[in-house]
């Protein structure tokens, strides 16, 4: 097996854990509250994971779906798709209603791999797909209709594979209408992928460098939900294909985070910008049990980090805050470390040489050094396509570049600094919210003329959902009112996605299209406030 060889080999068959698994078998690969996995232990089952599935009918480019939180099989499943040639889709589990089921269809699982937390979704996808899928299998307890993963496996040869094809990965995002977008690239080895998307790969770098991964010495700990592309891409993929091991938490804690990092000495971690308020709104005391020394890699991003949070952690921690700014889609990135936004405060980087991204106005024309406008990045080599939906494709694209809505400006030394976000996008706790979404719930109720949703300033999680209603003659606004609404649309959406509040108007200002001025509604909600972060 020449994949054994090197780990540059390993890497273009997705036999990494394999590799890593003859140099340290008794090395901790994941530890969690569901169990722990020696990387020895997890290379077997991810074995065992890819010939079950391929007796079950699944071959290459085959689909397979998992619904599961942070627990060993999710890395399992994740690593025998990386070697089995089959494209992978986590989702999203705290998703209401039928989008896990649409889900399952869309990405055309053959494949469907569920918690027993999350059974009844999971339920409904079986039942809407059943013909569709070749195998199902239940992860901690039983689901009706399910095989059990573990029964399923029982048996089944755990020696390396002869014949690994890299994978490929498939997550879902909302749009700002309609239900969630399969986010796809070819399955590409990982050097052709770099070769491809030069400026990505130059971000990357950098920010690996920094890191400064040591299998020997080095843990990681995984804060957010798996499914996540921040926390799968940082605590799982990228220490796991170098040696490194990483920690799940189930659920994310200021202070259970601190306690992990003194347990098992994490040396690197990703958090998001709610996660430095809330570990600084520990009491002191509380802070001070724990020691968390071992940290020399904390990266955030996902959503801009106020500047005086930013210091504190680093007043707390040490200089050991890393941030970058960049696009699942590809692009150059933007990437900082603590010593350097030191000299810049509030910075979120700059770009590699050869990135080419752009700051334009409204025209599309490039805005002058210091002057505020869109962001764009240059597209890829190997550009991203949403899955079955063309025309939402062309439509992310201007030319050769595309933009994630944000605004910014370049300083004269080409650092980039973020002073908003385009209105139709809110960032809460690191997440992407679409307004549209939470407006499309609430024009159903009855009461309801018509509704603009909007971020507002949130000290905690940057921004807050508030929703503006125009009511229909004859209902008279209310806090019973309010909170109707509100329940109503936690009914149909996830807590993070409903209002937290609603305010009343007579009537919400229009373009002469008759298109509702986002914006406008937004303005006053952030008056008095600094936008530059």
């Amino acid at each position: 097996m020449q994949y054994l060889n090197s780990l540059e080999a390993a890497a273009q068959c997705g036999m990494t854990l394999a590799y890593h698994a003859q140099q340290a078998p008794d090395r901790l690969a994941v530890a969690s509250q569901f169990g722990d996995r020696s990387f020895s232990e997890l290379n077997a089952r991810a074995n065992q994971v890819v010939r079950r599935l391929r007796e079950a009918g699944l071959g290459t480019d085959d689909a397979v779906a998992m619904l599961l939180v942070n627990r060993p099989e999710f890395l399992e499943v994740l690593f025998a798709c990386q070697r089995g040639g089959f494209r992978v889709t986590p989702i999203n589990w705290h998703l209401t209603g039928d989008n896990a089921s649409y889900i399952v269809g869309n990405c055309e699982a053959k494949a469907f791999i569920a918690d027993v937390r999350c059974a009844a979704p999971a339920q409904l996808a079986l039942q809407d797909h059943a013909g569709q899928l070749h195998i199902a299998l239940a992860v901690g307890g039983s689901i009706e209709g399910f095989a059990d993963y573990d029964d399923a496996l029982a048996g089944v040869d755990a020696e390396n594979l002869m014949d690994p094809e890299i994978g490929a990965q498939m997550l879902y995002t909302s749009g700002t209408t309609g239900r969630p977008k399969g986010v796809f690239r070819p399955r590409t080895p990982p050097a052709v992928a770099a070769a491809g998307d030069r400026a990505n790969a130059d971000t990357v770098t950098r920010a690996s460098v920094a890191a400064a991964w040591n299998p020997e010495t080095d843990r990681a700990l995984c804060t957010g939900p798996a499914y996540h592309a921040a926390p799968l891409a940082f605590n799982i993929i990228t220490p796991i294909n170098l040696g490194v091991g990483t920690v799940l938490m189930d659920k994310w804690d200021p202070e259970e985070t601190l306690r992990l990092v003194q347990e098992y000495q994490i040396t690197h971690t990703h958090m998001v910008a709610t996660m430095f308020h809330r570990v600084l709104a520990l009491p002191e005391a509380v802070r001070a049990q724990y020691d968390t020394s071992s940290l020399r890699y904390v990266l955030h991003g996902a959503a801009p980090c106020p500047v005086h949070v930013k210091q504190q952690m680093m007043d707390y921690l040490g200089p050991v805050l890393f941030e970058y700014y960049a696009a699942t889609e590809g692009g150059g990135g933007f990437f900082v470390d603590a010593e350097e936004w030191l000299t810049k405060p509030g910075t979120v980087g700059r770009a590699p040489a050869g990135a080419d991204n752009r700051i334009l106005n409204d025209e599309g024309d490039v805005v002058p050094t210091g002057e505020v406008g869109t962001i764009y990045f240059k597209a890829p080599a190997v550009r991203f396509v949403y899955y079955k939906d063309e025309a939402k494709t062309q439509g992310s694209y201007r030319g050769d570049y595309f933009t994630l809505g944000d605004m910014g400006y370049f300083d004269e030394d080409g650092y980039l600094f973020l002073t908003g976000r385009s209105a139709e996008t809110i960032i809460s706790g690191g997440v992407n919210i679409y307004p549209q979404e939470t407006d499309d719930v609430l024009l159903k109720h009855p009461a309801v003329a018509d509704v603009c949703t909007v971020g507002i300033p949130n000290e905690e999680w940057g921004e807050e959902v508030k929703s503006v209603v125009q009511l229909k003659p004859g209902i008279m606004a209310s806090e019973d009112v309010a909170e109707d609404l509100i329940t109503f649309c936690r009914g149909f959406l996830p807590g993070f996605k409903s209002p937290k509040s609603i305010d009343f108007v007579e009537d919400l200002p229009r373009l002469p299209s008759g298109k509702i001025q986002r914006r406008v509604v937004r303005e006053p909600y952030w008056a008095g406030r600094s936008k530059q972060i």
